[in-house]
């Protein structure tokens, strides 16, 4: 939860969504108990046989094969007392029962936390299977993330508390979606700060009075908006202490400085309360008298024309109608700061100090401040994660190293470039080559080819004579966006050797294997050297005119009666015509051959033309 009121509605604007590589070799806090949460709404909807280890599991393998991360699990350590009493009222509340009308012992659910409890214990047990470092707070989870985020042990807390920002976070991930183009949604405390003006106290100041996981009520009749409002008018230094005086009954008539208009009082250090007579007609300072006679310095036209009607909403300029309207302003922003320092002097105990000084403490975790923590990254314990998960989850173990295997091959690429590098992937399986280049989400990866030592890859599936309820688990364990599965590697037998395909980050391939990555970058220049040789060979061929490849017209391949009638009577005319052409051509040569009986004019015309 956080901080009331929708605080993650008001720090919505400032959000960032985050591609692929944002968390690429970066050091991540996760709040584990965030994900059992989800885990919970997850088993409403669904019928999973333990979701919070599915979910933790893929998504784990999700963090650091495709997004290159290492994260840090943080659970919680001792709630404290105010929180365990505004649990209990949340609890009240759900259930719509008064506080007041039950003991306060029995509103506790016992059966709750233990399953609650239970649960945490076999993620951090998973998580420790699978190499990764857990650590505990001495409260609240988000406050040691918050912590190693302050002091940069780590880059990002995963949470959905927003009081994360109250213990000194500076980037928080909120939601996690692995199956999507922008999987982060970032909220930065520099963008808070350049886009609201509110630093930590301030954000500390606003849950006090709008309400939070320690103190549910907050203050009675302040909303969002008047606390934000309320808190903005005082610097970081000033808000706390302000808001302990006020609670303790102390000068509340006092209005923030920020907030007063300087140019607005008078030598004598007081508010004009006088404005000067204004004309009705025009507006302007003075009377309508004195601006029938002569127009005012306001209204002059190079008519001479005089005053001119003011039109409708028509607001003065002048000196004396600011500082009036200012004067008016004023009075309605102490008014209502009387109002909010009066509803918070009526606070019983307000603010509790327990509750500032624990979002002030930078002491969260079970660790000197000097040293800092020991946060190491192991190897998965393949076997006792194998026997883990077929316990828990009734998976096989064929499907389980299937799985594990985009982890396992991003861990070995990472230690290609270590001394003690091992030759061999899950001991079997060897780097045979870059297959080629996927786009996945707009991003580019290398598909990458491990060819198996000996023999081929089994797959098993549960047998047919399996009990109902491992049927029923086998079968809900297909769904995919709900509980983020991440992408299982492909399995081809070529040959007689099997080969596993993985999608892999093109520079950690092109670190782990130089030589190989070259070969295949050149032989992709020379494919698409060729194939832009053989286009540009094609489009020669094409640009040539042949007429057995030219298409015809629906009229020219299938002419109709008519033209055809048409072009035979044309035919027939031509050939009339060339046989009327040649009689006059035998005649007129019959009479040429005789010049001398032409006309002179004719016969000039033959000469000169």
């Amino acid at each position: 939860m956080g901080v009331g009121a929708n605080f993650w509605e008001l720090l919505k604007p400032y959000a960032r969504h985050e591609d692929f590589d944002f968390l690429r070799n970066k050091r991540v806090a996760v709040d584990l108990s965030f994900w059992i949460v989800q885990h919970e709404n997850a088993m409403k909807a669904t019928h999973v046989r333990k979701p919070h280890l599915r979910l933790t599991f893929f998504r784990t393998i999700n963090l650091l094969s495709k997004f290159g991360a290492f994260p840090v699990f943080i659970v919680d350590g001792t709630p404290s007392p105010l929180k365990t009493q505004a649990r209990i009222a949340r609890f009240f509340r759900s259930s719509g029962i008064e506080l007041t009308s039950l003991p306060v012992s029995e509103g506790v659910s016992p059966e709750r936390s233990r399953m609650f409890s239970n649960r945490v214990q076999e993620c951090v047990e998973l998580v420790k299977l699978l190499g990764m470092p857990v650590l505990k707070a001495k409260g609240e989870a988000e406050a040691l993330c918050a912590q190693l985020n302050s002091e940069g042990h780590v880059d990002a807390c995963i949470t959905a508390d927003s009081d994360a920002f109250l213990f000194g976070a500076k980037c928080i991930i909120k939601c996690f979606c692995p199956n999507s183009k922008e999987p982060f949604e970032c909220y930065n405390m520099s963008d808070i700060e350049a886009g609201l003006g509110l630093k930590r106290k301030h954000l500390i100041a606003i849950s006090l009075l709008v309400g939070n996981d320690h103190d549910m009520n907050g203050v009675r009749g302040i909303g969002l908006d008047n606390a934000l409002h309320f808190v903005i008018a005082f610097n970081e230094d000033d808000i706390l202490n302000r808001l302990q005086e006020i609670g303790k009954g102390g000068n509340t008539s006092q209005i923030p400085s920020c907030t007063i208009f300087e140019d607005n009082i008078d030598v004598d250090g007081n508010y004009p309360n006088r404005k000067q007579s204004h004309c009705s007609f025009c507006g302007h300072p003075g009377s309508k008298k004195d601006h029938m006679k002569i127009s005012c310095e306001y209204c002059v036209t190079k008519d001479d024309e005089g005053c001119q009607r003011k039109p409708e909403g028509f607001k003065c300029h002048c000196f004396s109608c600011v500082s009036n309207r200012r004067h008016k302003e004023q009075k309605r922003e102490e008014n209502w700061y009387s109002k909010i320092c009066h509803k918070i002097a009526e606070e019983p105990n307000f603010p509790k100090d327990e509750i500032i000084d624990m979002y002030l403490c930078n002491d969260n975790g079970y660790f000197s401040v000097s040293d800092g923590p020991q946060i190491m990254w192991g190897k998965p314990n393949i076997e006792m994660l194998i026997d883990f998960l077929n316990f828990h989850q009734r998976w096989e173990p064929s499907y389980i190293r299937r799985t594990m295997f985009p982890m396992m091959s991003t861990i070995f690429l990472r230690d290609m470039s270590t001394p003690t590098r091992e030759t061999l992937l899950f001991g079997q399986y060897e780097f045979d080559s870059v297959e080629r280049v996927k786009m996945r989400y707009g991003y580019q990866f290398y598909v990458v080819k491990w060819r198996r030592a000996g023999g081929n890859i089994t797959t098993s599936k549960v047998p047919s004579n399996e009990s109902s309820v491992q049927q029923d688990v086998v079968e809900l364990d297909e769904t995919v966006d709900l509980l983020d599965d991440c992408s299982i590697p492909e399995i081809r037998v070529d040959d007689g050797c099997s080969f596993l395909f993985t999608d892999e980050n093109m520079d950690l391939v092109g670190t782990a294997f130089p030589a190989e990555v070259q070969s295949f970058l050149q032989e992709q220049e020379r494919k698409s050297r060729k194939s832009s040789t053989s286009r540009c060979q094609e489009n020669e061929i094409s640009a040539t005119p042949n007429p057995r490849t030219t298409q015809l017209n629906i009229t020219e391949f299938f002419p109709s009666t008519k033209i055809k009638h048409r072009q035979s009577k044309q035919r027939e005319e031509s050939s009339n015509d060339a046989d009327s052409e040649g009689s006059k051509g035998s005649k007129m040569k019959r009479k040429m051959s005789n010049p001398d009986k032409l006309p002179k004019s004719v016969r000039r015309r033959l000469l000169f033309d």
